[in-house]
């Protein structure tokens, strides 16, 4: 158990982002969710998203997100201030041990390539919710998108590794990369 996770309850923030709104899942965010997350091509590039996904799977994704004592925070990518959809994906931060995060994202493949996911991982970066020193970030090799976000939120890349892939059902190889916190 990592020292967040054993520790009371704490706040998650609502984040402002460039024409973007970082909150905490709600419960009514399921529908969106399962649809979103049931795209063979979200699935597929996250670890743990199974395909096809199995009805419940977001509500309870969702309910393990709104757990006080989580080591995880979830913020729903909300583009309501933007006149779009209240859901547009999701972008994580995991609590490690040793003022370590490693932070995940991933967008609807009909808000693909708008600046989205990169507004999102910004914005998390620039409050630093968990006080972070470092944070990690994986992604597999065959998503270069991703990996160009990362490096132009500064993170530098430290290593190929591989990681487990649910809806692929195989280990992918990974491009595994730490930004230091200011």
């Amino acid at each position: 158990m990592t020292p967040l996770a054993s520790a009371a309850p704490r706040f998650q923030p609502v984040i402002e982002a460039e024409h973007l709104l970082l909150r905490p899942l709600r419960r009514q965010d399921g529908e969106l969710l399962a649809l979103y997350a049931a795209d063979r091509r979200v699935a597929e590039g996250t670890r743990s998203i199974p395909h096809p996904l199995p009805r419940g799977t977001a509500e309870a994704f969702i309910a393990a997100a709104l757990v006080p004592d989580r080591d995880e925070d979830v913020w729903a990518i909300d583009g309501t201030p933007q006149g779009s959809a209240s859901l547009l994906g999701v972008v994580s931060l995991k609590a490690l041990d040793r003022g370590q995060s490693q932070i995940g994202y991933w967008v609807a493949p009909a808000f693909w390539h708008g600046g989205i996911a990169s507004a999102a991982v910004k914005a998390v970066l620039d409050v630093n919710p968990h006080a972070n020193a470092t944070v990690f970030a994986e992604v597999f090799q065959d998503n270069p998108v991703s990996a160009r976000l990362l490096t132009h939120a500064g993170f530098e890349y430290i290593g190929d590794a591989e990681a487990w892939s649910v809806a692929r059902g195989l280990a992918v190889p990974t491009w595994t990369y730490l930004r230091k916190m200011p």
